[in-house]
């Protein structure tokens, strides 16, 4: 797939900086404003034992017992999987990737690989074969140190204990930082991990050759610190209006008094940040949906900054997801929303489930109707006509969705603890896609109600007097 790179916005955050102690990871997939994803769920054992990169060529064996797991995969494997993001039966999960870059001089002594592992087959090679995020660390840690990336990345990892955040810094180097329990974090296409504690093996992780190589070919700007994103990332005009104000945007949300100081440029935003406030699913939503509401610089908005940065949620979102863990085994959630994440709804998928309804598993060009993806898109794209009067409808689809997903969520928790093996799999599977099954329906007849109303707003009509 083409100009897959140079998009994405995620979040990850710590089991004590949310108000339920979960563990959560986002992100948001840009590349295409009409491009559709699909949702599956690979079965135990179902992946083949060798693997062939259909963009990079690259090939590998594969350990043969592989777990069940989620995944939003491309609607077409032309150009590879793209499988994104998903939850394994060990209630391990995985979003990958974060594009980012890396600057001329590090690229210089190891550039990147054509033929390594990208994007497109990391779920794919990975989230199967772990039991842990780090494990999950790890695992693709080794396979990018031997067989090298042509892309620069950030990858999420977490389990029901901990959220890790891992980058490439060129061809084969990495280093991967744990989240601390009490923080968050947001990323926006940059290079994010900044100092590295080499000691502190519980909370960070890299390639053993990574200080020798930066050593060898005199990398470092500060010698006193090992400070990844400036050693390996970039820090340019394109940052400041592409990426800065992204992160600017999460930290003004959930850390409003340490980051007053902070401005959409600044250049030394931390990566890792304590909220004033425990965070909630819907705050990790309300971010990932985010277009600078409230700011002169809401591309809908009529400030003198709209359309200066590059906002959050926007067009070229394909799916926007958030993997909620540290809950029940098995009852994870993954949380999808198609489409523009601002304009569409989170629909939660318990990681337990064997099957998924299938409208989320079609979606092809030109847009079918049939398709989750596509019943999204197609209510966003009418509300977008007259947005200013339609918004609040689709406002009021979305608050009905999400309190109706908590009440679900809530229920199935309370009869799930009395549940085990088939029985169990079977209900979460019922109730994840009977309210799937709904807000798809919702969306389809806010549709309708969105075509009722436009007939009235077609520029061939007149307005009769009534004295006539």
């Amino acid at each position: 797939m083409a100009n897959k790179l140079s998009a994405c916005t995620s979040i990850l955050i710590g089991k004590k900086a949310s108000i339920d102690g979960t563990i959560m990871i986002g992100r948001n997939e840009d590349a295409k404003a009409a491009w559709p994803k699909h949702m599956v769920v690979h079965q135990h054992g179902e992946m083949p034992t060798h693997f062939i990169s259909k963009e990079t060529k690259l090939e590998l064996d594969l350990p043969s017992d592989s777990a069940r797991y989620t995944a939003t995969p491309e609607w077409t494997d032309k150009a590879g999987l793209f499988e994104e993001d998903g939850i394994n039966e060990y209630d391990v999960a995985m979003s990958a990737t974060e594009s980012a870059y890396s600057n001329p001089l590090v690229l210089g002594y190891d550039p990147l690989v054509d033929n390594g592992l990208n994007e497109e087959a990391m779920v794919t090679v990975v989230l199967p074969y772990i039991k842990s995020a780090r494990e999950g660390v790890q695992r693709l840690g080794n396979l990018i140190a031997k067989y090298g990336t042509g892309e620069t990345n950030g990858i999420l990892f977490a389990d029901n204990d901990e959220a890790w955040y891992f980058e490439t810094g060129a061809g084969h180097y990495w280093v991967a930082q744990r989240i601390p329990d009490d923080s968050y974090a947001v990323v926006a296409n940059q290079l994010a991990i900044q100092d590295i504690d080499f000691t502190d093996t519980k909370n960070f992780m890299f390639h053993p050759e990574i200080q020798a190589f930066v050593d060898k070919h005199h990398l470092n700007p500060d010698p006193d610190h090992f400070n990844f994103r400036k050693i390996f990332g970039t820090a340019d005009r394109s940052d400041a209006i592409y990426s800065e104000p992204r992160v600017w945007i999460g930290h003004q949300l959930f850390s409003p008094k340490q980051a007053a100081g902070e401005t959409p440029e600044s250049t030394e935003l931390p990566f890792l940040m304590k909220p004033d406030h425990k965070l909630s699913i819907f705050d990790a939503q309300r971010y990932l949906s985010n277009h600078y509401e409230g700011t002169e610089f809401d591309p809908i908005g009529h400030g003198k900054g709209a359309h200066k940065y590059r906002p959050i949620s926007l067009a070229k979102t394909q799916e926007s997801h958030i993997l909620q863990m540290n809950r029940q085994p098995g009852a994870n959630i993954h949380w999808l929303a198609m489409g523009v994440a601002a304009e569409s709804t989170y629909v939660p998928f318990f990681n337990g489930i064997t099957e998924v309804p299938a409208p989320y598993k079609r979606g092809k060009l030109p847009a079918q109707l049939n398709s989750a993806y596509w019943i999204f898109k197609h209510a966003s794209v009418l509300v977008d006509s007259h947005l200013h009067d339609f918004l609040p409808l689709l406002r009021d689809v979305q608050k009905e969705r999400n309190s109706a997903a908590i009440k679900m969520i809530a229920e199935t928790d309370r009869e799930c603890q009395t549940m085990n093996g088939e029985s169990r799999s079977s209900y979460l599977t019922m109730q994840s896609n009977g309210y799937a099954i709904d807000t798809l329906n919702a969306y389809k007849k806010l549709s309708l109600d969105l075509i009722t109303k436009m007939t009235d707003y077609c520029e061939l009509n007149f307005k009769t007097d009534e004295n006539l």
